[in-house]
């Protein structure tokens, strides 16, 4: 499975990992991404290219944390997740783009995207909802063709996309 993934800032690990930190048994996540929108299977460069043609004249964008959300009965994986709430219109006009080329999943994408970083599932996950802490801005200004299976960026689409 390949997604089209947004590099968040060291910033947004740190605090990511530090908010982990206050968990029991939850498992905090190791890498932390931003998923645009999952793409599924293919040849990594085919659909490089193809997130380009969707988001052609697509520049770079701010995005900044908004708060702690919790899924407790996520759609896929078990739960309960606790995330960074992702505040961004850039991200949400990328996704609303990239669901005109590859169809949404249901209960997780188009209407019912959540722009989010994991930061700890299952165990006591839940006990972050509602932390406060100063917000973290940045610009996207690249975005990742990313595999699953590897955890990992297969090739990187600079913005502006041209």
């Amino acid at each position: 499975m390949y997604s089209c993934n947004a590099p968040v800032p060291a910033d947004v690990s740190r605090l990511a990992r530090g908010l982990a930190s206050d968990c029991f048994d939850a498992t905090p996540r190791d890498r932390h991404t931003l998923v645009v929108k999952r793409l599924g299977d293919g040849a990594p460069a085919s659909l490089a290219r193809r997130i380009r043609r969707e988001l052609a004249g697509v520049g770079p964008f701010d995005a900044r944390t908004g708060g702690v959300g919790v899924f407790r009965s996520p759609p896929v994986g078990r739960g309960p997740v606790a995330y960074l709430r992702i505040e961004s219109p850039g991200l949400l006009e990328c996704h609303r783009r990239l669901c005109t080329a590859f169809d949404p999943i249901d209960g997780i994408e188009g209407d019912d995207y959540v722009p989010h970083v994991t930061i700890a599932r299952g165990g006591d996950a839940d006990r972050l909802a509602g932390r406060e802490f100063d917000d973290v801005t940045w610009t996207v200004e690249s975005l990742w063709a990313w595999a699953a299976e590897y955890g990992e960026a297969v090739e990187r689409i600079s913005l502006p996309i041209r």
